[in-house]
């Protein structure tokens, strides 16, 4: 009997930011489609709990707890997973939003303070975990790369969020330049742009602004994680796609 299609049997996935939200959206639908997650979040506890409830739902799950933003920690937490399972095959660099939460502020009024926490973690963060993956990746000849980015970096927006829509744009760019440099290794690296989801009070908006008019879910998350991380997604390769409900179509 042949596989299924986008089937991970066999595969380790490492989720960032997969205490909460739709990290923990991504981690189950990875898992239920055959891949052992390794859990990753800032807070111990948070990975504690999302492995607990993957596990009580017959998946296989660990935790992976350690700052992205912290080079050292990230080293340590990916050769911890690589000596608990045969290597990382499947990298989702899902966290996004500082401890401290959003804090919207109009730029003008922001410090660079403020500025630095979102590149810390949106364009360092990713830097930092696909620069400790990516070479066990290369080694095997095997890897799938995917950044959850947001679609404020395509639309400029009154709502405080410059800083974090700059971070975010800086994902998207490096992320097409890490693909160039590892299509030959057999690894690919792609993008999903998320619009209004879930996480918040978000429904009125959604019903304005989307053409199918609901906020996004993790599931829907997972469900475009899983097919950039299937064997099935090959030749496509830094790229975008934009996972909005329509609210945005150029």
């Amino acid at each position: 009997m042949s596989q299924q299609m986008f089937g991970l049997q066999g595969q380790t996935a490492l989720v960032t930011g997969a205490g909460r939200g739709m990290g923990v959206g991504i981690a189950r639908t990875l898992g239920r489609l055959g891949a052992r997650v390794a859990v990753n979040d800032l807070f111990t506890e948070r990975a504690a709990d999302t492995v607990n409830t993957l596990r009580a739902e017959g998946i296989d799950a660990f935790p992976a707890a350690a700052d992205i933003t912290d080079y050292d920690q990230v080293a340590a937490m990916v050769a911890r997973v690589n000596a608990a399972t045969a290597g990382i095959d499947i990298l989702v660099s899902n966290a996004g939003v500082p401890a401290e939460g959003m804090g919207y502020k109009k730029f003008l009024a922001s410090t660079p303070a403020d500025w630095q926490r979102f590149v810390n973690l949106n364009m360092f963060g990713l830097m930092n975990i696909c620069h400790a993956t990516v070479p066990g990746m290369q080694e095997r000849g095997y890897g799938r790369v995917v950044a959850i980015t947001s679609e404020s970096w395509r639309a400029g927006l009154p709502m405080g969020i410059a800083a974090y829509a700059a971070s975010k744009a800086g994902a998207v760019g490096f992320i097409r330049h890490l693909a160039a440099e590892t299509g030959r290794s057999g690894i690919t690296v792609n993008a999903l742009s998320l619009g209004t989801m879930n996480n918040w009070d978000s429904d009125a908006l959604a019903k304005k602004t989307c053409f199918v008019p609901r906020a996004g879910s993790p599931e829907d998350v997972g469900a475009g994680v899983a097919y950039f991380a299937s064997p099935e997604a090959a030749w496509v390769t830094g790229q975008v796609l934009p996972l909005n409900g329509g609210a945005l179509t150029a």
